[in-house]
């Protein structure tokens, strides 16, 4: 079994992913064990089967610590792009007086679950779900290697809903429990659905709030991919967690959103659950960068 603390480290040594694949829990998939040499590590990659869990009824989630006061996204939502610059990119404006406490409700996009239990399936990535995403050819990471992630949520309007990700495969189970950990504080989530190719070339309307986790593309501002290529990053509430670097914000309209001495329902924080069950997991948080600060961004390498 090769430990994820390796795993994180071939990325960074440059070797494919197929070569570091870790095993995951056996009611998911198995995996034949992996041998290594001082040049070299590999293993075969599993065949993953799906699994379906549901929270006991006997272990009730907590009241909402917040009184939520959803209601629906205003009608231009994603219709306005942004003022962009020279190179094309969307330049960050101030923040709309109807996203300043962004509370919108959920647009369901899979059936929602039937209770406010816990509800979630992991399996490989139905080819439907594959077709829209971004994953081609060319990405750094294959088919095999990722995981089909559904997992139910508690949205702004105060019920529950039904997302969707695509993440590493390796690292599906850890992330389930992040999100079944977000469900039973009734952390808030307007969104979750897979990045399509539509959504990846649109022109900024500095506006979306996705969570989201695989998406075939390079890092911001740099020519290397990111680490949302493999499946190994996790972007919560984007608009309410922003990238912040200089006088640049993303998303753009999210600007007010870069003022952390709020506190806002959406918003992340050092003691935010969210923080503490990726930490817990061994996965690094935007938020404590130095250079910039990422708020929206989990990642296994700190990447």
């Amino acid at each position: 079994m090769l430990p994820k603390h390796l795993f994180a480290a071939c990325l960074t040594a440059g070797l494919a992913l197929t070569s570091c694949a870790a095993n995951t829990a056996e009611t998911v998939r198995s995996s034949e064990p992996a041998t290594s040499t001082a040049q070299t590590m590999t293993a075969t990659q599993p065949e993953q089967t799906s699994i379906t869990t549901t929270a006991p009824a006997t272990t009730p989630a907590p009241a909402p610590t917040t009184t939520l006061l959803g209601r629906p996204a205003p009608a231009w939502l994603g219709t306005r792009v942004v003022p962009l610059d020279e190179n094309g990119e969307g330049i960050s404006q101030p923040t709309p007086t109807e996203l300043l406490d962004r509370r919108f409700h959920t647009v369901d996009l899979l059936p929602p679950p039937a209770d406010d239990r816990f509800h979630s399936t992991i399996g490989p990535v139905p080819e439907d779900v594959l077709a829209r995403s971004t994953w081609n050819q060319e990405c750094p990471v294959g088919v095999e290697e990722l995981s089909y992630l559904t997992v139910s949520f508690f949205g702004f309007d105060g019920v529950f809903h039904t997302g969707e990700l695509i993440v590493n495969a390796a690292w599906a189970e850890e992330i389930e429990h992040v999100f079944r950990r977000l469900h039973e504080e009734r952390y808030p989530i307007e969104q979750m659905q897979v990045v399509t190719v539509e959504m990846d070339e649109a022109l900024p309307t500095g506006d979306g709030n996705n969570t989201s986790s695989f998406t075939c593309r390079t890092a911001v501002g740099e020519g290397s991919w990111s680490m949302h290529a493999f499946g190994l990053a996790v972007d919560i509430n984007p608009f309410h967690n922003p990238y912040e670097k200089g006088e640049l914000v993303l998303p753009e309209l999210a600007t007010a959103y870069a003022d952390r001495e709020q506190a806002l329902p959406g918003m992340l924080f050092a003691d935010s659950v969210a923080v503490t069950e990726f930490e817990n997991i061994g996965w690094v948080w935007g938020g404590n960068w130095r250079t910039l600060k990422d708020y929206m961004h989990f990642s296994s390498n700190g990447r």
